[in-house]
């Protein structure tokens, strides 16, 4: 349903030669090619007597979205659109969705939020802990939906052999995490979760939701799929939070193998920049829009009617 605007936008990233980079991870490259071959060996069982039209609407802190396809926690992008958050977001509004976003200025947060759209507001493990809790308190005065913290960003990204930000980044002990969360009002959500162990603690400090993520492969080379490890985390978890997953998510089959290994919804980065670059917030609402029908479609065509019907048993390995 949106083979054909992905392919066009990836081609036009290119042609900005935003592609490259987009594509680049730690290292040898190895987390994002295995995470997409990982994503590609699973394969769908088919259910189709007595199935009926599915509803892909999301529950998410009290408020109801028309899909689990979220976008991701982005950031700059002026190499992409014109205003590219404020646009992204205006899109987002219109198909339904929750809006995440990363690193920005106080002055772009309130942009975005005025535009209506339920926002998530991520912001990075800074040394600085008093430039945390201030970027806190200026999210909850802005009115961001909820807000959270990329917790695998502790030691910087990596780019091939180029760490970046290390610097102003620094490790955080749960102690630390615990007192991010009591600062806020706001639902505080923990982003970059890739053990059972870090997921069991999330929980225990409070965590409002988690996300399983390699951080699209720029954080640790040969990282385990996001999904590979999914259905561990969903089990020592047990309900207890939202999950949320990234990583490679393309199309509506992708998506449909996330919520049945056990998230509770999906972020999206490089398949949103493709309808982004294209078509500004029209695109980004065709993107997700897209994706939802493609998922809504592989409900319908394994009997399930709502999220909370796709298991796992409908994966085969």
């Amino acid at each position: 349903m949106i083979g054909k605007l992905l392919a066009e936008g990836q081609a036009k990233l290119q042609e900005l030669a935003i592609g490259p980079f987009l594509a680049s991870s730690a290292e040898t490259g190895s987390g994002v090619r295995l995470n997409r071959q990982y994503l590609d060996s699973l394969t769908i069982e088919l259910r189709i007597i007595d199935a009926k039209p599915a509803s892909t609407e999301m529950n998410l802190f009290g408020k109801a979205f028309t899909t689990p396809v979220m976008t991701g926690a982005l950031s700059g992008l002026g190499a992409v659109y014109a205003n590219p958050l404020a646009e992204t977001a205006k899109g987002v509004l219109a198909a339904g969705a929750v809006n995440w976003v990363g690193i920005g200025e106080s002055d772009e947060l309130k942009t975005i939020i005025e535009t209506g759209v339920p926002t998530v507001k991520i912001i990075k493990p800074y040394k600085n802990h008093d430039l945390i809790f201030a970027k806190l308190a200026d999210a909850e005065k802005l009115g961001a939906f909820a807000v959270g913290m990329d917790i695998c960003f502790v030691f910087g990204g990596k780019r091939e052999d180029l760490v970046f930000r290390a610097d102003i980044m620094g490790p955080k002990t749960l102690a630390d995490i615990r007192s991010f969360i009591r600062a806020t009002k706001l639902p505080f959500i923990l982003k970059g979760i890739l053990s059972e162990k870090d997921a069991v603690q999330a929980v225990e400090a409070g965590a409002a939701a988690i996300v399983v993520s390699a951080h699209g492969g720029y954080i640790l080379d040969y990282a385990v799929p996001p999904l590979k490890i999914l259905p561990r985390i969903a089990k020592v978890v047990q309900g207890q939070v939202p999950i949320f997953v990234d990583g490679g998510i393309r199309r509506g089959t992708d998506v449909f193998k996330a919520l049945a290994l056990g998230a509770d919804g999906v972020l999206i980065g490089r398949a949103l920049l493709a309808g982004l670059t294209i078509g500004g917030a029209e695109g980004v609402q065709k993107v997700i829009n897209g994706m939802n029908e493609e998922l809504r479609r592989v409900m319908s065509l394994t009997g399930c009617q709502s999220l909370k019907e796709i298991t796992p048993d409908l994966i085969w390995f």
